[in-house]
């Protein structure tokens, strides 16, 4: 790898671990720092991508819900403007977590995540969490995804 790669990957790190900070503390302005004015979140299957505004929310629940929340980046790929990232969030179920009372359980469960960079900040976010893991550690599905009869 040539020094101008290793000064690149630095700062590529460097956003990578503010996004995910930010997202941890759910830190809005924080998180600004580190993505695009246009920055897209697309979640999953949706497939629908949301902006800063659409997130900030949702990153309120769930900081609520997982006040000790914390986000251990085990995996980050570089490849040119594409980074993908292996983490994991641990925490304790202390509020209520998509319509599921809080269990005082503690949780452990995966995420994945592929970045686009454009002019050293994150322009596109590619996401998906192991929810089906986090509600097999707290013990219930929320309203609405347990099973029905065909």
């Amino acid at each position: 790898m040539t020094v101008s790669n290793d000064v690149g990957h630095a700062a590529t790190r460097d956003v990578i671990t503010r996004f995910y900070r930010a997202i941890e503390l759910a830190d809005i302005p924080l998180l600004r720092t580190a993505v695009t004015s246009d920055w897209q979140y697309v979640a999953g299957a949706s497939g629908q991508p949301i902006g800063v505004e659409e997130i900030a929310p949702m990153l309120a629940d769930l900081r609520h819900a997982l006040p000790d929340m914390r986000i251990i980046l085990l995996d980050v790929l570089i490849h040119d403007a594409m980074v993908g990232v292996r983490a994991k969030i641990t925490g304790t179920q202390s509020g209520p977590f998509m319509g599921i009372p809080a269990t005082s359980k503690a949780v452990d469960f995966a995420i994945h995540s592929f970045h686009e960079l454009r002019d050293d900040r994150i322009a596109k976010t590619w996401h998906i969490e192991d929810w089906l893991g986090l509600f097999r550690q707290i013990g219930e599905l929320p309203p609405g995804l347990t099973n029905r009869p065909a």
